[in-house]
């Protein structure tokens, strides 16, 4: 029986994407699992687990297996990637694909090896590992390949890559927990301590694509934002102004600027004047924050932009590295014998 082709797997805090050779991007859904809270039984993964969240009875869970890069709960991201894979190969256990996974940068090998074992339990012949950095920047069409500086920021929802790439390598790096949930927890915080409004992580993160704003929001922009009151524990509908929103978020963003800045500072002087010249690119789904790129703009005074479509700059750098796995394997890591040669 003809093998799988070979995949492309980003698995991120809040999504999963797998590319496979030659069809390009065929699976998006959100890393969740929804379970039974005292029987662990699975109710739904991906899509039906992400609608439960908030809305879920007592007895319900949604949960999210990765936290901040890493596997926080083994037996349902195995569940979770099970589910994926059988709906990419089924059941033909002699179909096991490769694949090329991105790991974020802080990832340490225990990390890695947890995540490999759950990829073979789930029907992949063999994992070979991409750093995060490296797969975003191939994703946008950067070519970090020549001598010259140039810096990728990868966002995504628990962790957020900066790295400075020069001659086909990670030159300086740090992995950060600035992505989009800690915007969303902000948010969270915000309106509890201002309108004694509990709201959850979903209503936070759709007021944060809704009216969220990384720079002094210019125009008086607003939503209806639906909680719990703290004080009559009844459901409350708050009126919600952009302004809020930013001054909420106003901290965390300066806490991403900063790291941004230490890895500059870090940075050999020729290449970080590279950086000065050419700017920087934001890839990952919490780069989609508006006013971004002009908050870091203002603050390091380097010229910055968003990817195209920067949820999927990861996994398509993945799929670059499988369409021409011959340029690029001394880039991957094999996960039983170091870089591949």
């Amino acid at each position: 029986m003809a093998r799988v082709s070979d995949l492309g797997i980003d698995l991120g805090t809040s999504n999963v994407l797998i590319y496979q050779k030659g069809k390009g991007i065929v699976l998006r859904q959100p890393a969740v699992v929804a379970i039974e809270r005292t029987t662990k039984k699975v109710l739904a993964v991906g899509t039906e687990a992400y609608k439960m969240i908030g809305r879920t009875p007592g007895n319900v869970l949604a949960i999210r297996p990765f936290r901040q890069g890493v596997v926080s709960d083994f037996e349902l991201a195995n569940t979770m990637l099970r589910n994926f894979m059988s709906q990419l190969i089924g059941k033909r256990f002699f179909a096991r694909p490769r694949v090329v996974l991105s790991v974020p940068t802080g990832v340490n090998e225990s990390e890695k090896s947890n995540i490999v074992s759950i990829l073979y339990d789930a029907g992949v012949k063999r994992t070979q590992l991409l750093d995060r950095p490296i797969a975003a920047a191939m994703g946008v069409g950067m070519d970090f390949r020549k001598p010259y500086g140039c810096m990728i920021v990868d966002m995504g929802a628990g962790v957020t890559d900066i790295a400075v790439l020069a001659s086909g390598m990670v030159i300086e790096a740090a992995s950060v927990c600035y992505g989009g949930d800690y915007f969303d927890d902000a948010i969270i915080r915000y309106l509890r301590k201002k309108h004694n409004l509990l709201i959850g992580e979903r209503t936070a993160e759709e007021v944060k694509i809704t009216i969220g704003s990384a720079v002094p929001p210019t125009s008086g922009m607003s939503c209806e934002v639906t909680g719990r009151s703290l004080l009559s524990g009844l459901p409350k509908t708050q009126t919600i102004h952009a302004t809020e929103i930013y001054e909420a978020i106003k901290d965390a963003v300066a806490d991403l600027i900063e790291s941004i800045q230490s890895v500059l500072e870090r940075t050999p002087p020729q290449l970080a004047s590279d950086i000065f010249e050419d700017g920087i690119v934001l890839s990952g789904g919490a780069a989609s924050l508006a006013g971004l790129p002009e908050a870091i703009y203002g603050a390091l005074h380097i010229p910055c932009g968003v990817a195209d479509d920067p949820q999927t700059s990861v996994v398509l750098g993945c799929g670059r590295v499988l369409d021409d796995f011959n340029a690029y394997k001394n880039i991957l890591t094999d996960s039983r014998r170091g870089v591949v040669r």
